[in-house]
């Protein structure tokens, strides 16, 4: 809602006083206190409060705790001076046994204060000033309405009594801007912090962002991305879940203006049973940056400077081109970064690999590819990621005994299913990817081609010696070319002459796979396997290649190198070197 000039000028305890005297003016306090913290509120029965904590404590991002008062507390000390949040609070919601049953301007009157606990928690209202500092419009302030506010399909983390989905607030911010309202946001933990999602409501299980569950609708405007932030309402999804005998709340909008500010290097005071999170100024190397990962459906991603300075560091090392084979002329910037956030936001991957460049010799394949593949599809099942390897009906024995084989030595902790696909009309490649052919439903979100044959203008496949293998070839490129129409599924791996170029511009496509495991690696290291073997590991399969007959492919020797090069010393320091930037410290 639009406020008049005098309004905007007032600080917080002045706007508390007109609160508390019921003037007309205020029905929201989106664009109110300018430069200061607001809240949410809820009250609770004391039974419950512990809960309700415990809850806070286990989701920080949409229930930022700053302060929980004692039993019957009417005053918040550290937050404000002089304030009573039975009147300083322009509209309450009023709950029983969990249903809201009415709407106040006051709770003064309530007889069972004694026994309710009050929580005070953070508000995204309380990092809209800076955005507008930073140059970021704040469009629900432009169009004078209350913020959107949605429920998502996305579980809080439970906590004794208390389980509810995610509620987020959307703020259309312009595309060029993204990573000004992401850092003005970060640095604001106690106003819900960076992001949540950036892209595609759908994602969050939104389906209509015309209708939003809390507030108000607010209108993108061209070249505007929508933008979600967790959001302090998912405490009220709380109390409707947990079915309380009794609670009270903000209504959704009607913050409590506190006196605290807004900028980060000014930490909060407090009495020692405070609970409200402290202030603490964020070091710039993990300052989170904004990339586009998907265009149908929209999705962007964040990573931390530190994250992607190291990523960018294991472009470099992969980008070594000690072939001389022209790999340069391929270098797309962040190829690589673009490559690991997108696999870090799927579900189920599958990756194919296998050039027969051989034609004279059986099996014809080469050594380089299977091994970064298999590198990648260690550490997305790590992650927790379905992964499904593709290869030509040709090979199915082969691989499978190669796969087999490695489960048996270690590198691989279990088998990973072996798939082939098979063009048999015009439908099959959209019948491969989704369930039931049916678009809205793929069977894989993410695609990967890792030294991989791709179609030539004359519908033929051709080696790097210019020989047509296209007996040798399933059309795998199919999937990619099909993929291209299908939202939700996204690709690593670009058409480039007759060959599908490889996650990343690499000296040697392997090397290419490994950097990408090393990128996956980085943001999860608390919960991904320790890569101290991976140099062992990496000859291990390469050993396990070359019993199988698969030949270096630059020179078909059947001898521990790949594309010439032999397993030490070049790839063994590659691999060395992507580790040491990998596990290299960036703790200040």
């Amino acid at each position: 809602m639009q406020h008049s000039g005098s309004l905007d000028c007032l600080s917080p305890a002045e706007l508390r006083l007109l609160i508390r005297q019921k003037d007309s003016r205020i029905r929201t306090t989106t664009g109110l206190a300018d430069g200061y913290q607001q809240a949410n509120v809820v009250v609770l029965p004391n039974h419950l409060a512990d809960d309700f904590e415990a809850f806070c404590r286990s989701n920080p991002a949409p229930l930022p705790l700053l302060y929980r008062s004692q039993s019957g507390e009417t005053s918040c000390p550290p937050l404000a001076k002089h304030a009573d949040i039975r009147t300083d609070i322009s509209q309450y919601c009023v709950y029983e046994e969990g249903c809201l049953v009415e709407t106040v301007s006051s709770l003064a009157a309530s007889g069972l204060w004694s026994d309710m606990v009050c929580f005070y928690l953070g508000c995204s209202f309380g990092f809209e000033g800076k955005l507008k500092k930073a140059g970021v419009p704040v469009r629900n302030v432009e169009q004078g309405r209350n913020i959107s506010m949605y429920r998502t399909a996305v579980g809080c983390f439970p906590a004794g009594k208390f389980s509810c989905p995610l509620v987020v607030t959307m703020r259309p911010i312009p595309a060029a801007l993204l990573d000004a309202a992401v850092e003005v946001t970060h640095l604001n933990p106690l106003a819900h912090g960076a992001p949540v999602h950036i892209g595609d409501p759908a994602f969050l299980g939104i389906q209509d962002l015309s209708r939003p569950d809390y507030g108000e609708q607010v209108e993108l405007q061209p070249g505007d991305v929508p933008v979600f932030w967790a959001c302090g309402v998912t405490a009220i999804e709380a109390i409707l879940s947990s079915k309380p005998p009794l609670a009270f709340s903000h209504s959704p909008g009607c913050m409590f203006l506190t006196d605290i500010p807004d900028t980060p290097s000014s930490p909060l005071t407090a009495p020692s049973d405070s609970l409200e999170p402290q202030h603490t100024k964020a070091h710039p190397e993990q300052t989170p940056l904004c990339f586009q990962v998907s265009h149908n459906p929209l999705l962007y991603s964040l990573a931390s400077q530190a994250a992607v300075a190291k990523i960018r560091q294991l472009e470099t090392v992969i980008g070594e081109d000690p072939g001389e084979r022209g790999i340069r002329a391929l270098f797309v910037q962040d190829e690589l970064l673009r490559s690991c956030l997108a696999l870090s936001h799927s579900s189920s991957v599958a990756i194919t690999t296998g050039f027969p460049t051989h034609y004279m010799h059986s099996p014809p394949d080469e050594t380089d590819g299977p091994p970064g593949a298999i590198a990648m599809a260690t550490m997305l099942l790590s992650l927790g990621k379905k992964v499904t390897m593709l290869t030509d009906r040709r090979a199915v024995e082969m691989n499978q005994a190669i796969i087999d084989e490695a489960v048996r030595n270690g590198v691989l902790k279990a088998a990973i299913p072996l798939v082939t696909f098979e063009d048999s009309g015009p439908d099959a490649a959209l019948h491969f990817l989704c369930h039931h052919g049916d678009a809205s439903k793929p069977r894989y979100d993410h695609l990967v081609a890792i030294e991989r044959s791709g179609r030539a203008s004359d519908g033929n496949y051709y080696n790097m010696r210019g020989i047509n293998i296209k007996h040798l070839v399933d059309p795998i490129d199919n999937l990619f070319i099909a993929a291209m129409d299908i939202p939700g599924i996204t690709t690593t791996g670009r058409q480039h002459s007759n060959v599908l170029v490889p996650c990343c511009s690499a000296g040697v496509s392997n090397w290419g796979g490994y950097a990408v495991a090393c990128g996956l690696y980085l943001p999860h290291t608390a919960f991904t396997p320790s890569l101290c073997s991976f140099v062992h590991q990496e000859e291990s399969f390469l050993s396990t290649l070359v019993k199988f007959g698969i030949r270096s492919g630059k020179t078909a020797h059947l001898a521990m190198e790949v594309d010439g090069l032999t397993f030490h010393p070049t790839h063994s320091d590659i691999i060395s070197r992507l580790l040491e930037v990998t596990q290299r410290s960036t703790t200040p």
